[in-house]
């Protein structure tokens, strides 16, 4: 008894651990745990009773949060993005672009998984749909099963770490920071990943020509008269495009001299886009001829993902929106493109907001769970156990950050990002604030971290969702007549395997260069001490605080 009492907090956490292994749902383990040890500490005199009166007014701050009103906004717009046919015709056009250079199907996918991640956020969307149609023309030109497989797996769970991430919201709410700071933070990143994933399939292409071969000469649509592909005018566009908006952003950049790095891409971004799209519309408009036709695809099918990375990021980057505003405007945004290319009907709002209600009382109620578990935890000083545990790790700061980073990564095997945001965040977030390591920095490692949780066989959710799509028997390609082979699970999971690697290798960046994340502060105004006067008078304008000789000094 005398070991159980000393001990009740790693046991009560051991336990937890051992309820979800067995396959009970989160939530009520969390929360079951929670009231049990609860009831055990108050029997054994280790909590008072009253501690559990503070339960319903936790329960009461969790439904009213406003941040966690983000997450069913950012759903909503993913789904019905998934729907509008935008993916289709990214992949399509990209495609088209990349696919005449070796591996340029893999990079056209990694491409279209960055932009879908930062306009819906959702990694079951990105993979399904990019396994729907990128798997089959993928097979149909003899590219490796495994590197296909891979490369759309790991570009679909670009949506964990490229904001508008939902875990990121998650991560931002436990942590107690802001969202906004989260998004500026994880951008670089995420970007550097997809680059990362791209560097990979030139790197094999130069190995392994056979493993990704270029796009054969009949599958190429858009072909001019003369057997050119109209990239002249796609680079003549381009150029144009950017030289004006480097003259328009650059005016804007001198009179606004305080503008963080984030801000000024999505602002030279969207700037590129604008001025892209006006020269192709008056192209078109007036038949002047100009732009092939690939130029006028590419032009028309980027600029409504770039709007509506604009409409969601950009306003929140700039300081006009909360990331709750910008996940309904961004909602809104979905719902005018799907209209606009006729996809939208009552049914597909109905599925889109059912899906959505679903979801987002998932989260509320681990997040219950977690308040439950995490109230009893604290009532028994297992806070205090973890961090002495944690801070009394070899290394100090970088022992601290490897052990929680290979915990995550081990627990990402059989829990996913959700439960790891609402059970390993709570308890190891305070340990970090107290070894005065930046959260914000700190959240986005954990994210990338979280990252490998839809990688990890077995049970990877990016690999179940590609198995759902992927071919489970031998067919014939509607297309080339050609007997195509199966694709195994087997294959699924090898693929994932230097994607995992190349996720560990940025988790390792991020530890080694800080900066990639903490520029989201190159905005912030520092106040110089030195302007600081402590007089002795207070507030009130008296020499003394509530009567007493030796009153604290005021801020004037």
């Amino acid at each position: 008894m005398e070991f159980f009492v000393d001990n009740l907090a790693p046991i009560m956490f051991i336990n937890l651990i051992v309820f979800l292994l067995l396959g009970f749902p989160v939530a009520f383990s969390l929360a079951a745990n929670g009231i049990l040890y609860g009831l055990v500490a108050i029997d054994l005199g280790l909590m008072q009773p009253a501690l559990f009166q503070a339960l319903p007014q936790r329960v009461f701050g969790i439904v009213s949060n406003d941040t966690l009103l983000a997450v069913p906004f950012f759903t909503l717009m993913g789904l019905i993005l998934e729907r509008s046919g935008m993916a289709e015709d990214l992949l399509e056009t990209v495609g088209q672009l990349f696919g005449p250079i070796r591996g340029g199907l893999a990079i056209a996918v990694v491409v279209v998984g960055a932009m879908l991640a930062a306009t819906t956020g959702v990694v079951s969307a990105s993979v399904i749909s990019m396994g729907l149609i990128s798997l089959p023309i993928m097979l149909r030109y003899g590219y490796d099963r495994r590197l296909a497989t891979g490369v759309i797996a790991a570009s679909g769970t670009l949506s964990q770490i490229i904001p508008p991430s939902l875990v990121l919201i998650i991560l931002a709410d436990q942590l107690g920071r802001s969202i906004g700071d989260m998004y500026r933070g994880a951008m670089i990143p995420g970007l550097l990943l997809a680059g990362a994933y791209i560097v990979y399939i030139v790197i094999m292409t130069m190995i392994r020509p056979s493993c990704a071969p270029a796009l054969p000469e009949e599958a190429r649509i858009y072909v001019k008269e003369d057997g050119s592909r109209g990239l002249r005018s796609l680079l003549v566009l381009t150029i144009i495009a950017s030289v004006v908006s480097y003259f328009a952003t650059r005016y804007y950049f001198s009179e606004h001299t305080q503008i963080p790095v984030d801000e000024k891409v999505v602002i030279s971004l969207m700037a590129w886009g604008l001025t892209a799209l006006a020269i192709a519309l008056a192209n078109k408009l007036l038949g002047l001829g100009l732009l092939s036709e690939i130029a006028e695809r590419v032009t028309f099918v980027m600029m409504p993902p770039l709007f509506l990375i604009f409409l969601v990021l950009g306003t929140i980057f700039i300081g006009v929106a909360t990331p709750t505003e910008g996940g309904a405007m961004g909602a809104v945004g979905a719902l005018v493109m799907a209209v606009s290319r006729g996809r939208f009907s009552w049914a597909l709002l109905r599925q889109a907001m059912d899906t959505t209600t679903k979801l987002s009382c998932f989260v509320v109620f681990i997040l219950v769970g977690s308040t439950v578990f995490s109230l009893s935890f604290r009532g028994i000083n297992g806070d205090i156990w973890v961090e002495h545990l944690l801070r009394g790790l070899p290394g100090g700061e970088w022992g601290f950050l490897i052990v929680v980073s290979l915990l995550t990564f081990f627990l990402a095997f059989f829990l996913d990002f959700f439960e790891l945001a609402f059970i390993i965040v709570p308890l190891i977030g305070p340990v970090a604030d107290k070894m005065g390591i930046d959260l914000i920095w700190f959240g986005v490692l954990l994210a990338v971290n979280m990252q490998t949780s839809f990688m990890h066989p077995p049970f990877g959710f990016a690999l179940f969702y590609l198995r759902s799509v992927a071919p489970k028997d031998d067919y014939h390609d509607r297309v080339t007549g050609k007997l195509i082979p199966r694709v195994s699970t087997g294959d699924i999971y090898w693929g994932s395997v230097p994607f995992i690697c190349i996720q560990i290798l940025m988790v390792a960046a991020v530890m080694v260069f800080p900066s990639m994340v903490t520029h989201y502060k190159d905005d912030v105004e520092m106040v110089d001490p030195s302007t600081i006067n402590f007089g002795t008078e207070n507030v009130y304008g008296s020499d003394s605080y509530g009567g007493a000789d030796d009153a604290g000094a005021g801020f004037k």
